[in-house]
């Protein structure tokens, strides 16, 4: 599985009006100068998520984009699958290898595998809320079920694992 530019952006956009949901409307032009995203890809995305009912936006002076629901009631599922519509690429959907092998009234013991995944990976991102990761990441990675990166790490030379 990989995260998708599209789906980062997405995560990081939707956190930052979650952040300033007390400002009010904020630009797109302004989310993408202070997280240091292209405009473009800020604008796509908003545009995505204000289409799943994510966020509002309002026109004017003033306007600009706001959540549209409470960010506890908001999830990163939610937000990815606004963003790229899906959370995890099913390849034998999507890249098939073949027809004859691929196709849905073939058997394949390897499908139910990447379904399961799939499923696991759905609740995962559901479980999580734009309201968790308001913290810091020490506290974020407790909500989620991480052991903190100190009880995580014995070797010092070691590269973390998420």
């Amino acid at each position: 599985m990989r995260i998708t530019t599209l789906a980062e952006y997405g995560v990081i956009c939707a956190l930052h009006l979650a952040r300033r949901a007390a400002e009010g409307p904020v630009t797109g032009r302004e989310i993408a100068e202070l997280e240091r995203l292209p405009v473009d890809y800020v604008e796509q995305i908003l545009l995505r998520l204000r289409r799943a009912g994510l966020v509002r936006s309002t026109r004017g002076a003033r306007g600009g984009y706001a959540l549209a629901r409470d960010s506890e009631q908001i999830s990163i599922r939610d937000v990815i699958e606004a963003s790229e519509t899906t959370t995890f690429d099913l390849h034998c959907v999507s890249h098939p290898v073949g027809e004859e092998r691929c196709s849905a009234s073939q058997t394949c013991s390897i499908r139910p595998v990447w379904l399961l995944l799939q499923a696991k990976i759905d609740d995962v991102l559901a479980g999580v809320r734009l309201s968790d990761l308001l913290a810091e990441e020490g506290e974020v990675r407790s909500r989620v079920g991480l052991r903190s990166i100190a009880e995580h790490h014995t070797d010092p030379r070691a590269l973390p694992v998420l």
